[in-house]
């Protein structure tokens, strides 16, 4: 039996690489149990959820933009501004969760105007969202300058702080696990799916296809400075304060945590469990440092490491897959039946 030219150029290969972190994530928390005796306790690894779980939120929406071959580096500078200006409000006497609102209204202009400016100018999105990166975050600290603002109430701490009922689940990561599912559906089982991974396969061919290319970049930046500024509530919540510095640097592990999931940096391939696992991974790395009292700062050298190990594997990945196209290919041409192997498709999956 023939295979076509799509199912040619995927392989089983690059459908295994969310099994391979599935192994990485088992065989970490396999040795940290023996090294640490309170690592397995329950209550401390429900917690460790509430380290990671604003970036989860921000790299679901990632994953979409990374798929589509574009970049947001602006994701983090959101991210302060909306819990700045959330704070700000609250601080000049509005109602806490009315200030949560504008907050989130701020992060979902930023990402709009991201997503404008790239699809009007057409120059790329690492341009315009570096530019932002900077810009966004100058705004925080003209609007605060060096302060901090704390005294919010209770039932706004809950948010990122507070357990379904007596038991030990943060209600963020329940959240937060929601979300993930939906995005997964959007992402594998619907049309607007299969038209995110379209315009990472092959942009040009899409537009002149009659694909809405730019309606769908705009609507996924939008999407990214709307989930910045939920992800802004919820850390201003957990911390139970606010800085223009607050996220700094999340933008790196957000997108390390995407490019770990087995997410092409040059678009078209990934999944989404994967990055559910590349999320769950880089967490309970960093838990397992903790409680070795291994400084903060080496886990910036962890991400870092991580980071070039990732792109370095999916390089190796996509030469893998590109020769045995080839071959492929030129044993069609000579008219030889190639052997039957599940089909996947080109970064989607089912």
């Amino acid at each position: 039996m023939r295979r076509s030219n799509q199912q040619l150029k995927t392989s089983s290969f690059v459908v295994q690489w969310e099994f391979i972190l599935l192994l990485i994530f088992i065989l970490f928390n396999f040795i940290m149990s023996f090294t640490h005796s309170n690592y397995l306790r329950i209550s401390n690894l429900f917690d460790t959820t509430f380290i990671f779980s604003e970036k989860a939120l921000v790299a679901l929406i990632m994953t979409f933009i990374i798929i589509t071959g574009n970049i947001d580096i602006s994701v983090a500078s959101m991210m302060g501004l909306s819990s700045v200006v959330l704070a700000t409000l609250f601080r000049a006497g509005m109602n806490i969760w009315l200030a949560s609102l504008v907050g989130l209204g701020v992060g979902t202009f930023c990402g709009f105007l991201n997503g404008f400016i790239i699809t009007r100018v057409r120059l790329p999105a690492l341009i315009i969202t570096l530019a932002n990166f900077s810009f966004y975050r100058g705004i925080a600290y003209v609007i605060l300058g060096d302060e901090a603002v704390s005294g919010f109430p209770e039932s706004f701490l809950y948010l990122g702080r507070g357990y379904i009922g007596n038991s030990p689940v943060p209600f963020i990561l329940v959240f937060f696990i929601v979300l993930a599912v939906i995005a997964g559906i959007v992402l594998h089982r619907t049309k607007f799916g299969r038209t995110v991974y379209a315009i990472g396969w092959n942009e040009n061919t899409c537009y002149a296809s009659g694909i809405p290319v730019d309606r769908i970049k705009l609507l996924l930046f939008t999407l990214s400075g709307f989930m910045a500024g939920v992800a802004a509530v919820f850390i201003t919540s957990r911390i139970g304060n606010t800085r223009p510095n607050i996220a700094t640097g999340f933008e790196l592990e957000i997108i390390t945590i995407v490019i770990l999931g087995g997410v092409m940096i040059t678009g078209g391939v990934g999944k989404m469990w994967g990055v559910f696992l590349s999320i769950f991974l880089i967490g309970t790395i960093r838990y397992g440092l903790g409680l070795h009292n291994i400084p903060g700062q080496y886990m910036l050298i962890v991400t870092g490491s991580l980071l070039i190990i990732s792109i370095l594997m999916n390089n190796l990945i996509v030469s893998y897959v590109e020769q045995r196209y080839l071959k492929a290919m030129a044993a069609l041409e000579q008219g030889e039946d190639l052997p039957v192997e599940p089909a996947v498709e080109k970064g989607g999956g089912t």
